[in-house]
């Protein structure tokens, strides 16, 4: 394993320029100290996102799970909170380690503690001679769940054989900070898994605040791995679903649409035909895969009737019967300690029509231009030990994209911008709060297959997200987010592995700006080598 990094100066100015302003490519990415192509052995991998702030106090380390991944047989085990630590702590960390080495393809994985997602994650694809990995998460809103002796499930599926001879070997642990008890949900509550779920959740009767995450993923190594590439069926192409790319995750509640969000792009480490781009720096989100999140608190008058509730999670444009999604669902819940059962009641549930338009031109390069949108709002109060507390939760989302491809699908772009605005605006008493969140993802990328057998994948990825909190009108707090990722990378198809001669250049920047501090890193990788890692605001 190799942790190389190139000190020139001159030669991190000049591939950084390239990879922000497209002027450069693979094979002119030539600077002492870097292959003419790729070897053995790259970097470990690594992302430029922020590590996790730890507190400076004493702490507790308990081991989740160690195991070693050759198939499809979970790891089970058990859980014990840490002693000397306490039961109420400032801050949890998980941690998890993982190696492989030899020949593998990216992977997809969970970790459950008494039947709570905690993690979902995947893994990098490894270099001959082995590569190391690290993926760092604040999981202090499970707290509740840490309280007490819990069962372990954690799953990596593999396949080992002949040809695809990767072990995967991971160690998870939790550390325990001390010190002022951070604000946390008072119980950690799972509604079941898998694609279409319909299962119950009984919250309790005193709950005032109510989320529920979602861990959507789309993959399984068929067409909803790469959904985003979807065409109609009349389309003449791969990969097909009737309504086109558009998709939506939903949850709802007792048949009751209770909240909408766009599924985040993830594109693995094995994605866009073309391994060689991430084989040091993955794409945004894929080693630590986000939940998303839906406020449920305008249905807790409802939900806190103290009788089971069915809650469904479902994903809009997938074709009906087809697998490939997976959906687990935590349930955070926030309790009045000062009453034993909080009525209320939903005012307001508008759902506008939902819009998904794929439009299929024909030609020497077929295009799909597709535009969806949706948008929903609920209303709800709860009546609470310090008096009634309303919840409006309104949220849009829009997307919009091109797709190119000719005969064959030796060419293969895709230009995509997907948008999911949300607001919550909570009133009681004192000047209501709002807060206001602007998702956008973006992908912009094409894939080239020459008569030379020679493919070659340019690829731009975007995650950025800008928050503003308000108190009667007055902005309280702003934060602003852009996690950035390019690449290009060539290598030669259906020959063995030591003649494919690859090259690639990657560029991940990842940018946080706000009232409460700035966080800039940047990374550059040519042919496996880091040559940059530049960190300052």
């Amino acid at each position: 394993m190799r942790s190389r990094i190139i000190m020139s100066m001159l030669a991190g100015a000049t591939l950084l320029a390239g990879a922000l302003f497209g002027t450069a490519t693979p094979a002119a990415a030539e600077s002492p100290g870097v292959p003419a192509e790729f070897g053995s052995d790259w970097h470990d991998p690594l992302t430029a996102a922020p590590p996790v702030a730890r507190p400076h106090s004493r702490s507790c380390e308990v081991t989740l799970a160690e195991a070693q991944f050759r198939d499809f047989t979970p790891y089970r085990g058990s859980y014990a909170p840490p002693e000397g630590c306490g039961d109420r702590w400032s801050k949890v960390v998980l941690r998890l380690d993982g190696k492989v080495k030899g020949r593998q393809f990216d992977r997809l994985g969970y970790l459950h503690v008494g039947g709570v997602e905690i993690l979902r994650t995947s893994t990098p694809e490894p270099s001959p001679d082995g590569i190391a990995w690290s993926v760092e998460k604040d999981v202090t809103r499970y707290s509740d769940t840490f309280r007490g002796r819990q069962d372990v499930e954690m799953l990596i599926g593999n396949v080992v054989d002949s040809t695809y001879t990767g072990v995967i070997d991971v160690k998870v642990t939790l550390t325990f900070y001390t010190g002022a008890a951070a604000a946390v949900p008072d119980r950690v509550l799972t509604v079941g898994t898998g694609t279409g779920t319909n299962s119950t959740l009984t919250a309790p009767r005193n709950s005032e605040r109510i989320v529920a995450e979602v861990y959507a993923t789309g993959s399984g190594g068929g067409c909803e791995e790469y959904w985003y590439l979807t065409v109609p069926d009349q389309a003449p192409y791969s990969c097909k679903a009737s309504g086109g790319p558009y998709r939506e995750v939903q949850i709802s509640v007792d048949g009751q649409l209770a909240g909408i969000a766009t599924p985040f792009p993830t594109v693995w480490t094995g994605g866009w035909s073309n391994p060689f781009l991430w084989y040091v720096v993955p794409g945004p989100r894929a080693f630590d895969i986000q939940p998303i999140t839906y406020d449920l608190t305008p249905f807790a008058g409802i939900l806190n009737d103290g009788r089971p509730h069915r809650v469904d999670v479902s994903v809009v444009g997938v074709p009906a019967g087809q697998a490939g999604w997976s959906t687990p669902v935590n349930v955070l819940v926030w309790q009045d300690a000062q009453k034993a059962h909080v009525g209320g009641r939903l005012t307001v549930h508008e759902a506008g029509d939902p819009v998904n338009s794929p439009v299929y031109t024909p030609g020497s390069e077929h295009r799909l231009r597709t535009e969806g949108a949706h948008r929903l709002t609920v209303a709800g109060y709860v009546d609470t030990s310090h008096g009634r507390v309303t919840t409006t939760v309104t949220r849009s989302l829009a997307h919009t994209s091109t797709h190119r491809w000719t005969d064959g699908e030796n060419v293969d772009g895709l230009d995509a911008v997907w948008t999911d605005d949300e607001s919550i605006t909570v009133g009681g008493a004192g000047p209501a709060r709002t807060a206001r969140t602007h998702r956008t993802y973006t992908m912009n990328g094409t894939t080239t297959l020459g008569a030379d057998d020679r493919l070659r994948t340019v690829l731009t990825l975007g995650d950025r997200a800008a928050v503003t909190e308000t108190r009667g009108g007055r902005r309280t707090a702003w934060s602003w987010q852009d996690d950035t990722y390019t690449g290009d990378a060539a290598y030669t198809v259906n020959v063995p592995r030591d003649q494919r001669h690859a090259v690639g250049t990657t560029h991940e920047r990842y940018r946080l700006y706000g009232s409460r501090g700035c966080y800039d890193r940047a990374l550059t990788t040519v042919q496996g080598v880091l040559t940059q890692d530049r960190s300052g605001c």
